[in-house]
């Protein structure tokens, strides 16, 4: 017969917590690339501009806020810490252990989704000059002087090819 401490069942029940958590964060992380679309884009009417390409920068785009990777980092946290010491001291230790794993999880949760990106700035033939950040995309890359589509609706621009 094999006895399981309530210790390891608290440090098992916090890795699954861990490892829901780092799934759903991966998840969430909706791509920013020029040729992806979101579900509600799709089957939308969206406005054509030709351009010209003026220059192109690296930029870096801010990961997600959501709130999951606090949540799931202060469950952790929590119950990881409450095995620490007993009675009082065990509900102390969780609710720092909460709070400590709740910073953790929102700063790993906007680390996890930053991504690469490029401000690409656009002539577009009306004159009108304008810079669109967008995910890098690995199948597309733009040089000054190419030329391209700007597509624009619901709020959201992209520049392709």
């Amino acid at each position: 017969m094999v006895i399981i401490s309530q210790h390891s069942r608290r440090v098992t029940a916090s890795l699954v917590v861990a490892l829901l958590a780092a799934a759903v964060l991966t998840g969430c992380a909706s791509s920013k690339a020029g040729d992806v679309y979101s579900r509600d884009q799709a089957r939308t009417e969206q406005s054509v501009r030709m351009g010209t390409i003026e220059a192109v920068r690296e930029v870096r785009i801010e990961g997600t806020k959501s709130g999951i990777g606090a949540v799931a980092g202060g469950v952790t946290g929590g119950i990881a810490a409450s095995s620490i010491g007993h009675g009082t001291g065990s509900a102390v230790a969780a609710a720092v252990g909460a709070i400590a794993g709740g910073l953790i999880g929102a700063a790993a949760e906007e680390g996890v989704t930053k991504s690469n990106g490029i401000e690409v700035t656009v002539r577009l033939d009306n004159g009108q000059t304008i810079a669109v950040v967008q995910a890098v995309d690995a199948n597309t890359t733009f040089q000054p002087g190419d030329r391209v589509r700007v597509l624009s609706g619901q709020g959201v621009t992209r520049v392709s090819r």
